[in-house]
């Protein structure tokens, strides 16, 4: 008996690197979403323009604090005109693609995403001369897609579309002001089990944002169901005078968590704030 005891664990030490390499695969990324989301493009590999931070081993699966940082200034001649975020293995590899002009200053950002099983988080940054850039950090994560809605769900919904503006005390004109913007919103997944009614919940979740300054583009947003419960998101723009910052965005539902042929728009905020630089 003690012999086999003795096999079993030196049969399960040789079969760890196995297993470390079967968690890192990269088929989704090489067979599907490269060629899905950038068929027929180059894409190079590298931090030299974008980096991604994230945990690597996960406290929660369903608020996964990952943050995108951009080795460049964003000028007129060069900058960051978009980065696409992707979870490899969610059901739903999509996070989101977040566009970014010179005004942003710099086009870093900072979120909370769900991450459903092992997976490589990618960021791939298109530059203003059509130049791709990709990042990637393997993640520890399970259940993040599917984690049950908070159990006071009415609560939540009679605070939907609030907003929340934080912004950095110390800032400039002219220079590059960190801003997060808080969101409430439940952002259903479409996989989640409402502890209450034990069923789980068709998908609910904001599919557009665009927040401006003064009527000029800062932060655009096409996001999906892998964005965490109350987004929060961290990003910079410009601010050359005194003005009015505005977050618009708006909802949907899907029949389907893993399809967006079947949807229902559903309602449109906005929310304002006045920044004094």
């Amino acid at each position: 008996m003690k012999n086999i005891i003795i096999k079993l664990w030196v049969f399960a030490l040789l079969m760890l690197p196995l297993l470390a390499t079967a968690a890192k695969d990269e088929t989704q990324w090489n067979k599907v979403l490269k060629k899905q989301y950038f068929s027929g493009k180059t894409i190079k590999e590298s931090n030299d323009i974008i980096e991604i931070d994230a945990p690597y081993r996960a406290e929660d699966p369903a608020l996964v604090p990952i943050k995108i940082i951009s080795k460049i200034k964003q000028t007129k001649d060069l900058y960051i005109k978009k980065i696409i975020v992707l979870v490899d293995k969610n059901p739903f590899p999509f996070v989101g693609e977040f566009g970014f002009t010179p005004e942003t200053g710099k086009a870093d950002l900072a979120m909370r995403v769900r991450v459903n099983t092992y997976s490589y988080i990618r960021a791939i940054a298109e530059m203003n001369n059509g130049q791709l850039y990709m990042t990637k950090k393997f993640v520890k994560a399970s259940g993040g897609c599917s984690a049950p809605i908070g159990a006071d769900l009415d609560a939540a919904m009679k605070r939907l579309g609030k907003v929340k503006f934080k912004l950095n005390k110390n800032s400039k004109l002219g220079e590059p002001l960190q801003t997060q913007l808080l969101i409430s919103h439940p952002n259903i997944t479409g996989m989640q089990m409402d502890q209450v009614t034990r069923f789980v919940k068709k998908s609910h979740f904001i599919d557009q944002l665009k927040v401006t300054f003064d009527d000029k583009l800062v932060l655009t947003a096409k996001i999906d169901i892998a964005i965490s419960a109350d987004p929060n998101f961290r990003f910079y723009f410009v601010p050359n005078k005194k003005g009015v910052l505005k977050a618009e965005f708006s909802d949907v539902s899907c029949e389907s968590p893993t399809s967006r042929s079947m949807c229902s728009k559903g309602k449109e905020y906005s929310s304002t704030y006045q920044v004094n630089p």
